[in-house]
């Protein structure tokens, strides 16, 4: 059985590879063989998520025709790049790419500082920010006075309170997608939504396609849940998704789930448009894979007078084929474990029932508050204040990057929380290791990718800001500097740092 879960042709790696090289050498820079830099330039596009991990690479014959070099250098290259663990062949199976035995995903970076570590480190680490006061207070007090009749019954609920199923289904509505109670079910946050639906949809062995990059906690969930991730590129920069990549992976390997996240993606901050959105529920339809869309991000637009496409299961008027999956984690507080998921009145059903050997149901104190948010108006009104938030947030962060690490890139992206940067060559993962011994903790771009990808980027969140981005900027520049100077550098204790 071949080991590859997709495939790059040969005019698709060239076009990948050539790009690189337009990239400006330094002064003095040695140019090396020519298979040196064609092994060179294929490990660094799989260790930044640009050529999928498991993809199978063209022949030789036809990437030495697509790049106009010989064959030789093309199987000098595939060989160098095998000597080193990037790269696994099979007679008649072909060779696919890989990543280095011994290269684990880094383990830390995404789970919350303990309270006690916040007056010597900044958490970089968890793209959350505090509650909106006095939004939170007056939601738990409207809760409150809405709880007597509910303590006279059972409590258990496992589609979630009637009166918030209505709730919500009101707002798909509002947002032109008409929707009944019957097509939502309330969950414990959004990570307990997908959980459901994967183990619903794909059984162990199951492939899934996510985007690469992608949010790493839901690739932790769907590895422990035994699915098979099939990686899809995000096309460049804030342009969203590569089109082509994803009818040729919902073609080729047939995943039954798809997962992505189409308004201001984490990590990248990409915000897909509607023809993408189009085309995308298309394809999954074709293919019969089951779209599983994250709306998590959706409400943190931060640019003024951007026009918002419509949501993805607009394009799906059926329901037979998009899942969708909301919470109010990110828009209001992380501490408000209530999430949801819209669906046919099937699925939904499916996933009630099974939801008697899982947790039978969401608290219903939480959700109480939530719908009381949602039914007073106070929902708009704290998420416009974490909005202007996130926005002050966005700006310092990135005006203290510039200013410290000017060799550093990214987009800014318009809305979301979260900076996908690239690190100027360095090691995310050595970034994130010597980080925490200059104070700032942050998450290494494999935590984001399939099998180690991503090795050049970290993420930064929008959750710090003013004088606390500056510091935050300026321990990052501390950590390049001791990565730069490599293991006979120096180190720097942290400094204790007050907001």
């Amino acid at each position: 059985m071949a080991q590859w879960t997709s495939a790059v042709g040969a005019a698709q790696l060239a076009r990948l590879f050539n790009s690189q090289q337009e990239r400006p050498a330094g002064p003095g820079t040695r140019r090396p063989p020519a298979y040196r830099a064609l092994a060179d330039g294929i490990r660094l596009l799989v260790l930044e998520g640009r050529v999928p991990v498991a993809a199978r690479l063209p022949a030789e014959r036809e990437l030495a025709l697509s790049l106009s070099v010989s064959r030789t250098t093309v199987a000098a290259a595939y060989e160098a790049l095998r000597a080193e663990g990037f790269l696994e062949s099979r007679r008649g199976a072909g060779s696919w790419t890989a990543v280095p035995a011994g290269n684990p995903l880094p383990a830390r970076g995404l789970e919350p500082l303990p309270p006690e570590a916040l007056g010597s480190m900044i958490d970089l680490g968890c793209a959350a920010l505090p509650a909106p006061e006095p939004w939170l207070t007056r939601a738990v007090r409207g809760a409150l006075e809405e709880l007597p009749p509910y303590a006279h019954t059972h409590g258990d609920y496992p589609a979630g309170l009637p009166a918030l199923r209505r709730t919500l289904a009101d707002r798909y509505t509002a947002r032109g997608i008409p929707t009944m109670p019957e097509q939502i079910m309330v969950t414990t946050g959004a990570m307990g939504a997908i959980d459901a639906i994967c183990h619903l949809f794909a059984g162990r062995g199951e492939r899934i396609a996510v985007e690469s990059p992608s949010y790493a906690n839901i690739l932790q969930l769907m590895r422990e849940a035994g699915a098979r991730l099939v990686p899809v590129a995000m096309a460049e920069g804030l342009a969203g998704w590569d089109l082509d990549r994803w009818r040729q992976v919902l073609r080729d390997a047939a995943p039954r789930l798809a997962y992505v996240v189409a308004d201001f993606h984490n990590p990248t901050g990409a915000l897909a448009d509607e023809d993408q959105r189009r085309q995308l529920v298309d394809a999954a339809r074709s293919a019969g894979t089951v779209l599983v869309v994250d709306e998590t991000m959706s409400e943190l637009h931060l640019d003024e007078g951007l026009e918002l496409p419509r949501p993805v299961c607009g394009f799906d008027p059926a329901g037979s084929t998009v899942v969708t999956v909301g919470s109010a984690s990110k828009a209001f507080w992380a501490g408000m474990r209530i999430g949801w998921v819209r669906a046919a009145p099937d699925v939904i059903r499916s996933l009630v029932a099974a939801r008697a050997y899982a947790d039978l149901g969401t608290p219903v104190l939480e959700q109480l508050a939530v719908n009381w948010l949602l039914g007073t108006g106070g929902w708009e009104q704290a998420v416009e204040v974490r909005r202007d938030q996130a926005r002050g947030n966005r700006d310092a962060l990135v005006t203290a990057l510039r200013r410290e690490l000017p060799g550093w890139e990214f987009d800014v992206p318009r809305g979301g929380l979260t900076l996908w940067v690239r690190t100027g060559g360095l090691s995310g993962s050595r970034l994130a290791e010597v980080g925490e011994r200059v104070g700032v903790r942050v998450p290494s771009g494999p935590r984001f990718g399939v099998d180690g990808a991503f090795e050049g980027y970290v993420r930064l969140p929008f959750t710090v800001g003013g004088a606390v981005a500056d510091e935050a900027a300026a321990r990052l520049a501390a950590a390049a500097r001791l990565v730069e100077a490599g293991p006979s550098g120096g180190s720097e204790a942290p400094r204790t740092f007050v907001a």
